[in-house]
C-alpha cells in the first residue's frame, strides 16, 4: 500500500520531484531523465514510468529553470528511439516462445492482445500512434519484433513517432505549462494528460468487448 501512494505521489506531484532532482542533480538531470524515457519505451517490464506526464513536466519546467528545451527534445529523442530500438531486439529475441503461445512472466497476455488489436487497425503506422497511448507504446515495438516487420522499416516509424513524440510533449510544457490556470492545477494537468493518453486503449478494449 505505502508503494502504491509513493507511485501516485509521483505521477501527481511530477513537477516537484524533477525540481528535486533538478537540486540534487544539476545537469546530471538529463542522463536521469534519459534513463527513464529509454526504460519507459525500451524495457517490456517497466511501462509504469512516467512518459507523456514526464515530457510536459520537463517542458514546463524548461521556461525558467536549468533545463533547456532544445536540449531535452533532443536528447529524449535519441532515448526514446533508442529504448524502442532495444525493444524490438527484445522481441526478436522471444518470438519463439511468443509465437508459440508461452507464458512469459513479466509480460501481461492482455497487454499483448491490445496491441495485437492496434496493428490489426493500423498496421506500421502503430509504432507512431502508440507513441502517445501508454503501456500500448511499450509492447508496440516488442510485437514488431515478434513479427514480419523487418528493422529497416520498424526504424522509419520508429524515428518519426519518436521525434514526433517528444517535441509535441516538450514544447506543450514550455508553452503552455506556465500558464497561470496550469501552474495553480498542475497535478490535475498531470493526471488529465494520462487519462486522456489512456483513452484510445479503453475505446479499443470496449469495442472488441463488444465484439
Amino acid at each position: 500500500m505505502q508503494l502504491l501512494h509513493q507511485f501516485i505521489d509521483l505521477f501527481v506531484h511530477l513537477d516537484h520531484h524533477i525540481n528535486t532532482v533538478i537540486q540534487n542533480y544539476g545537469l546530471w538531470t538529463y542522463l536521469i531523465l534519459f534513463v527513464i524515457i529509454f526504460c519507459e519505451t525500451g524495457l517490456v517490464v517497466t511501462p509504469f514510468l512516467p512518459g507523456d506526464s514526464l515530457l510536459f513536466a520537463v517542458g514546463a519546467l524548461s521556461v525558467n529553470g536549468p533545463l533547456q528545451p532544445e536540449g531535452l527534445i533532443v536528447l529524449l529523442s535519441i532515448a526514446a528511439i533508442a529504448g524502442d530500438s532495444a525493444n524490438y531486439g527484445i522481441g526478436s529475441l522471444l518470438a519463439p516462445r511468443v509465437l508459440r503461445n508461452e507464458r512469459i512472466h513479466f509480460i501481461k497476455p492482455e497487454h499483448i492482445q491490445r496491441t495485437h488489436r492496434f496493428y490489426e487497425k493500423y498496421g506500421a503506422k502503430t509504432i507512431i500512434l502508440v507513441r502517445f497511448v501508454p503501456i500500448i507504446r511499450t509492447f508496440a515495438p516488442f510485437l514488431a519484433g515478434v513479427g514480419s516487420m523487418t528493422y529497416r522499416k520498424f526504424l522509419t516509424y520508429n524515428v518519426i513517432g519518436g521525434i514526433l513524440w517528444v517535441v509535441i510533449g516538450v514544447l506543450s510544457g514550455h508553452f503552455f505549462g506556465n500558464l497561470p490556470f496550469v501552474r495553480k492545477n498542475f497535478s490535475l494537468v498531470v493526471l488529465a494528460i494520462v487519462v486522456i493518453s489512456l483513452i484510445p486503449a479503453i475505446v479499443e478494449s470496449l469495442r472488441h468487448r463488444q465484439e
